[in-house]
């Protein structure tokens, strides 16, 4: 199964329609958001091309390939308008032996652990910069940065997992990092 991975879209219908547009490019099976969909939270400027009510119709219109975990930005009135479930705070992927720890990063990070064991992952967004980095016992924390909001000089960004290999690409398609888990 190849599975796409993307976060913080933060409203923007502009960046959303891009990563729908890579989402079928990529011919993913799935795709995972890590939260902060509609709107852009008070840190944050608006995202060029801020629609959520946009964004509500076109993630909606690909409902059924969508699972997603909340991030701090989203709220039940949220759930109210989107036809999928996006309330949780986490989900677990099995990869081989290993177990992938999906969340946003606000709550549980690399500094506040979820209940994860030696060797599992740890897979959030939040902070909008793409990261790769192993850490604690034989875990690696990965991040697939902003689809919208990209920070410290990042690209707009996703990544996908497909046979136990993680690529981070650009909108655009790009690929900027790979490796093998």
């Amino acid at each position: 199964m190849k599975l796409m991975i993307a976060s913080d879209i933060h409203g923007s219908a502009l960046y959303c329609k891009k990563l729908l547009k890579a989402f079928e490019r990529e011919k993913a099976d799935r795709l995972l958001l890590l939260g902060d969909i509609l709107y852009h939270g008070p840190r944050n400027e608006l995202p060029d091309g801020y629609a959520p009510q946009k964004v509500i119709d076109m993630l909606n219109a690909a409902k059924n390939s969508i699972f997603c975990v909340r991030g701090n930005c989203d709220t039940e009135v949220d759930q109210m308008v989107l036809q999928f479930p996006i309330l949780a705070e986490y989900c677990i992927i099995p990869l081989g032996t290993r177990l992938i720890y999906a969340t946003h990063g606000h709550r549980y990070n690399t500094k506040s652990l979820p209940p994860i064991q030696k060797g599992d992952i740890l897979l959030h967004g939040h902070t909008h910069i793409p990261s790769w980095e192993p850490f604690g016992e034989d875990n690696m924390y990965l991040n697939p940065g902003s689809v919208s909001i990209p920070k410290e000089q990042s690209e707009r960004s996703y990544m996908f997992f497909e046979n136990g290999r993680v690529v981070w690409k650009s909108l655009d398609s790009k690929v900027y990092h790979s490796l093998t888990l």
